[in-house]
């Protein structure tokens, strides 16, 4: 199978998939034209569409891709995601005859209360639950929610490649440098980062082993994380208030 980050409107990512005989999925194409492009110029047909969540920037091109080509929409129980034509629930098993592909349903409610993420083929299909360094912002679900969503998402094999909606990597290096200055590997990546972007390449994917290093939202517990959040105000000391301080940092954070 191969991966391949599609670039869309202002940051997002769409990722197509693809196997040696030209059968094709996507996943959360807010964009139908990026797709048609990257189909026609490899040759490739389109089977199938993952959406994650209901937001306009990752099922906007998803209907017209459909009527076009006759490809499965598979996407959570929310109404307001009106292309879809194959309902997912959490736990459940996605198989794919073409291309052959399978993935793990995994509800992970907090940027949106019905956002999936889709495991499988040594890839997390993240949508805006993790970004890589970062984490999306709190639309509709609790801060419990979202810390209960990205400890399923960080147990994952280290080896799994994240894959996530936007190229947000850059700054979300630069908050994750304020509350761990002293993270050796955080250093690396946002240096590896900035050599990526300024060679115009995508930051992603990236390991999980990657993310469970440097990521401040995967690491409530770091001896790191605990100390900066006892200087906040508040002093928040249990797992969930520590990561509400962090994504409240970060909500405000400019640089």
């Amino acid at each position: 199978m191969h991966l391949l980050p599609l670039p869309a409107l202002a940051d997002n990512y769409i990722w197509l998939l693809h196997d040696d005989e030209g059968h094709a999925l996507v996943v959360d194409p807010g964009d139908d034209a990026p797709v048609e492009q990257a189909l026609a110029a490899r040759e490739l047909r389109l089977q199938a569409i993952l959406l994650t969540h209901h937001h306009h920037d990752h099922v906007g091109g998803a209907l017209a891709l459909r009527e076009r080509h006759g490809a499965a929409v598979y996407a959570p129980e929310d109404a307001r995601i009106a292309a879809a034509t194959v309902r997912v629930r959490d736990g459940e098993r996605i198989d794919l005859p073409l291309p052959q592909a399978s993935f793990e349903v995994i509800a992970v409610p907090g940027h949106t209360l019905s956002h999936v993420a889709y495991f499988g083929e040594g890839v997390l299909l993240a949508g805006d639950t993790l970004f890589s360094m970062g984490c999306g912002r709190l639309f509709e679900g609790t801060p419990a929610q979202m810390l209960a969503s990205l400890d399923r998402l960080a147990a994952l094999p280290a080896d799994t490649l994240l894959c996530c909606g936007h190229e947000y990597t850059a700054a979300n290096g630069r908050f994750a440098r304020e509350v761990e200055p002293d993270n050796a590997e955080l250093s690396v990546r946002v240096e590896e980062v900035a050599a990526l972007r300024a060679s115009e390449r995508p930051s992603l994917p990236v390991s999980m082993a990657s993310e469970r290093a440097t990521n401040p939202f995967l690491r409530t517990d770091a001896p790191a994380v605990v100390e900066w959040c006892r200087q906040q105000p508040g002093h928040p000391a249990d797992r969930t208030a520590r990561f509400a301080a962090v994504r409240s940092a970060k909500d405000a954070f400019r640089a």
